[in-house]
């Protein structure tokens, strides 16, 4: 993924562990699990990290309802996206994301069907995998073609808590 250079950075608590959340002018560029995530950009730490600015307003606005989500008060995110970083092809698998309802789950394939291109479950897979704004765009809300829950950058109990949180699981399934 190619990020751009004007990007900023914050971490947030989380009842699942710290958030990195990242923006630009556009909207919010980033959200990754910082104690355990496959696909953390290698921006977040080091020398060539990201500035920090927990003053952003994009950043604020994602802080606040990411806290309301967590909470059980927000259903659906009011954000600007950035999601310049990704091809034009994982661009149209992020955006198939959004359109998954909280409290819904769908299988790979489904996503493969809404996007036009049937035969590459694979290819929306590695794309779902490499969603650069976890939760917000909500790639856990995708399951096996049996509805089991399968991979998730931020790790299966992740997974499973966000869909219990969201109403799409119930205790007794799992």
């Amino acid at each position: 993924m190619k990020f751009t250079t004007s990007i900023v950075q914050t971490t947030v608590p989380s009842p699942l562990g710290p958030i990195a959340i990242a923006a630009t002018d556009k909207g919010l560029a980033g959200l990754w699990f910082t104690d355990n995530q496959r696909y953390l950009p290698k921006e977040l730490t080091g020398p060539a990290a990201w500035p920090e600015d927990a003053d952003h307003p994009i950043l604020k606005q994602a802080t606040q309802q990411l806290g309301e989500y967590f909470a059980g008060r927000r259903s659906r995110f009011e954000l600007p996206l950035d999601l310049s970083c990704g091809t034009a092809f994982q661009q149209s698998v992020w955006q198939a994301l959004l359109a998954i309802p909280q409290g819904e789950v769908t299988s790979y394939g489904e996503v493969s069907r809404r996007i036009g291109k049937p035969s590459a479950v694979r290819a929306v897979g590695g794309a779902i995998g490499r969603n650069p704004v976890s939760i917000i765009v909500p790639c856990h809300r995708v399951t096996g073609s049996s509805g089991a829950l399968t991979g998730y950058a931020g790790g299966l109990d992740r997974k499973t808590a966000l869909l219990r949180l969201e109403g799409a699981l119930a205790e007794s399934l799992l």
